[in-house]
C-alpha cells in the first residue's frame, strides 16, 4: 500500500500544504491559507498603534490557522487516509523570531503584551534592527571574533541577534518577560510535538551557531549588552538538531486538531530555501540552487570552508549532511516587479492587458520580450529592499539610469528583470573568485515556472545553462522529503536525504541555454552595473543613505 507525507511551506504571505506520494514524489493535492494579518508593517492588528519605518511583524495565530486549515484540506482533496500518512515536515522564512513564555505561549497572545510591537513575531524582512546589526558587526570585528568571517564579514539586520538586541534596547520589559526567544519554525514544531527542537539550519545561518563551536561566547554577548550575556542559557538552547532528523511525533491534541494520526513522525524544521535543495535533485557539490520568488536565495555546497565576502553564511551540514552549505541572496526580486506594476503602469496598459485576457505581468513581459538586449538604454540596481549579498546593506535603495521622455513601461520592466539577473551574476562571480565552483544551476520557486522570458534573461546574463525544478512547490516538497526521512524506511520512508531525493525529486524537460549574441550585449551592460554597484554600494557615494535619513527625519 502506498505511503504519503505532508510538506508544509510557511511563506511571507501564506502557508501551503502538499501531500506527496513517498514512492515517486507525485503531488496529490495542495491547499493554501492566506494569513489573516499578512505582513504587519503599518499598525498592530485591532489598534491604532503605528509602526516605525522598516518594521515587519506577523501574527503567530496565522501559523496555527495554516495547520488547522491546510492539512485537513489536502487529506480531503486527495482522498488519502490519515493512516497512510507516515511523516510531516515544515519549512519557514527566516529569521522569523517569536518571543514566548516557557510553555510556548506567544507574548502577543497575552493581554498585558498585545499592544507592544516587540511582543509580536519579527518577520524575516523586519529591517528596523540595522543599528543593532551595526553594533554586532563592529564589536565582533574590533575584538577579532572569527565567527564573523563565516558570514561574509557582516551580520544582517534580518537575523536573530540584531532582533533580540533591538528588543533589549527599545523594550527591555518585553525581553525580560520573554522566557524563550526562538525561530517561528521551531515554535511550530513545538506546537506539533510538544517538544522544543531547534534546527541546525536556522541556528547556523541566522543565529551565528556552528556545529564545532556552538554560539559565540557569552563574553561577546556581554560586550553587546550586559543583559544579553546569558541569552543562550536563559532564553534559547544549545541543543541543536540536524536536518533530516526526527523532532518527535504528533501529540494526541495536535493530531486531532489537524486530522492526522497520533504518533505520526515530524521532522526537524528547516529554512524554506534550504530545504528546496534536495527537492531540486541536488545532493552534492558544485550545483547552485536559486529559489526565485519575492526574493532570491542562492545555495551551493562544497567540501571545504571558504571565506566568501558578503554571503549570508556557510554552515557545516546546514543544507546537506557531510557538506559545507553556502547561502547568498537578493532581498528584492518578485517584490521588485510587483512594486512596478502596482505603482508605475498607466491605465492604458492595464486596460490592454485586460482586453488580451492577460495579467499585467504577462502583458508587460510580452512587450518587453520584443525588445533587444540593450535597446532601452536603461540599467537598474536591484536594491528596492536593500542589498543582501554581496554588500549586506539594507540601507541601499533602488536606481534606474538612462530614462528619457521616450522611455516606455515595458523598457523599465525589462530593466528591472535584468537587474535581478545582474545581481545573481555578481553573487556567482563572488563565489567563484573564492574557489567555490558553480558548475550547474537549478532554478526553483514561483518565478521559473511562470516566466520563461525571465529565465532566458538569467541564462544570457550569467552565461550558464539553467535547469528548472519539476515542482512549483519546492519548499513543501523539500519539507515532505524531510518528513519521509524522519519516518524512516521501517515506516515506508527513507533513511537518508539522498535516497529520498532520488525517489521524490525531479526536473522539468526544459533547459535555458545562453544566447551568445545576447550574452555579448549583457557582458557590456554588466560592466556598467558593476560600476554603479560599487560606486553607490561600497561607500564612494552614500547618497542613498543620506536621502533615506532625510526622508525619515521629515516624517
Amino acid at each position: 500500500m502506498s505511503k504519503y507525507v505532508i510538506g508544509l511551506d510557511y511563506g511571507t504571505l501564506s502557508g501551503r500544504a502538499v501531500i506527496i506520494d513517498v514512492s515517486n514524489g507525485d503531488e496529490l493535492a495542495e491547499a493554501v491559507y492566506d494569513y489573516g494579518n499578512a505582513v504587519i508593517d503599518e499598525k498592530l492588528p485591532g489598534t491604532d498603534i503605528c509602526l516605525e519605518p522598516d518594521w515587519a511583524l506577523q501574527d503567530p495565530a496565522d501559523y496555527l490557522a495554516v495547520l488547522r486549515s491546510t492539512i485537513p484540506a489536502v487529506l480531503e482533496k486527495s482522498n488519502i487516509s490519515a493512516n497512510d500518512v507516515i511523516g510531516l515536515g515544515i519549512d519557514f522564512t527566516a529569521c522569523t523570531m517569536i518571543p514566548t513564555k516557557n510553555d510556548g505561549t506567544p507574548l502577543c497572545f497575552l493581554e498585558e503584551w498585545k499592544d507592544n510591537p516587540h511582543a509580536w513575531v519579527k518577520l524575516w524582512k523586519h529591517h528596523a534592527a540595522q543599528p543593532e546589526a551595526n553594533k554586532i558587526n563592529e564589536i565582533a570585528e574590533k575584538n577579532d571574533y572569527e565567527f564573523l568571517s563565516r558570514y561574509g564579514g557582516k551580520i544582517s539586520s534580518e537575523w536573530f541577534f540584531p532582533k533580540a538586541l533591538q528588543i533589549i534596547n527599545e523594550a527591555p520589559e518585553v525581553y525580560e518577560a520573554a522566557e524563550r526567544l526562538m525561530e517561528a519554525a521551531d515554535w511550530v514544531i513545538w506546537q506539533l510535538t510538544g517538544d522544543e527542537r531547534r534546527n541546525a539550519c536556522t541556528a547556523g545561518y541566522k543565529a551565528m551557531w556552528s556545529k564545532r563551536e556552538g554560539y559565540p561566547p557569552k563574553e561577546y554577548f556581554k560586550l553587546l549588552d550586559p543583559r544579553m550575556e546569558n541569552i543562550v542559557e536563559e532564553k534559547m538552547s544549545s541543543d541543536i538538531y540536524p536536518i533530516g532528523s526526527k523532532a518527535g511525533v504528533l501529540t494526541p491534541e495536535t493530531a486531532k486538531m489537524i486530522g492526522l494520526q497520533q504518533g505520526t513522525a515530524v521532522a526537524v524544521a528547516s529554512v524554506d530555501a534550504h530545504v528546496a535543495v534536495p527537492a531540486a535533485t541536488v545532493t552534492g557539490t558544485g550545483q547552485m540552487v536559486i529559489i526565485m520568488g519575492t526574493s532570491n536565495c542562492h545555495m551551493i555546497c562544497g567540501t571545504e570552508e571558504k571565506l566568501v565576502p558578503g554571503i549570508c553564511g556557510y554552515v557545516e551540514d546546514g543544507i546537506l549532511p557531510g557538506l559545507i552549505g553556502y547561502e547568498a541572496g537578493q532581498s528584492c526580486v518578485g517584490d521588485h516587479f510587483m512594486w512596478f506594476v502596482e505603482n508605475c503602469v498607466p491605465s492604458s496598459y492595464q486596460e490592454a492587458a485586460k482586453e488580451a485576457k492577460q495579467s499585467i505581468h504577462e502583458y508587460l513581459t510580452e512587450k518587453a520580450s520584443q525588445l533587444k538586449p540593450g535597446q532601452s538604454g536603461l540599467i537598474a540596481l536591484d536594491w528596492w529592499n536593500g542589498n543582501r549579498s554581496v554588500l549586506v546593506d539594507v540601507d541601499l535603495t533602488g536606481l534606474i539610469v538612462g530614462m528619457t521622455l521616450a522611455t516606455q513601461p515595458e523598457e523599465i520592466y525589462r530593466a528591472l528583470l535584468e537587474a535581478t539577473a545582474y545581481g545573481t551574476r555578481m553573487i556567482i562571480e563572488t563565489f567563484e573568485n573564492e574557489n567555490v565552483p558553480v558548475n550547474d544551476i537549478v532554478a526553483a520557486g514561483g518565478l521559473p515556472g511562470r516566466n520563461p522570458f525571465l529565465m532566458q534573461i538569467y541564462a544570457d546574463v550569467t552565461g550558464r545553462e539553467i535547469k528548472v525544478i519539476r515542482t512549483t512547490q519546492s519548499g513543501a516538497v523539500g519539507s515532505g522529503i524531510m518528513g519521509a526521512v524522519a519516518a524512516g524506511s521501517t515506516s515506508g520512508g527513507y533513511d537518508t536525504i539522498k535516497a529520498a531525493s532520488d525517489a521524490m525529486a525531479g526536473l522539468r524537460d526544459v533547459v535555458y541555454k545562453p544566447n551568445k549574441k545576447a550574452k555579448l550585449v549583457y557582458d557590456a551592460l554588466y560592466k556598467e552595473y558593476s560600476l554603479l554597484h560599487d560606486y553607490f554600494g561600497r561607500g564612494e557615494n552614500d547618497v542613498m543613505k543620506r536621502l533615506k535619513k532625510i526622508s525619515t527625519e521629515a516624517k
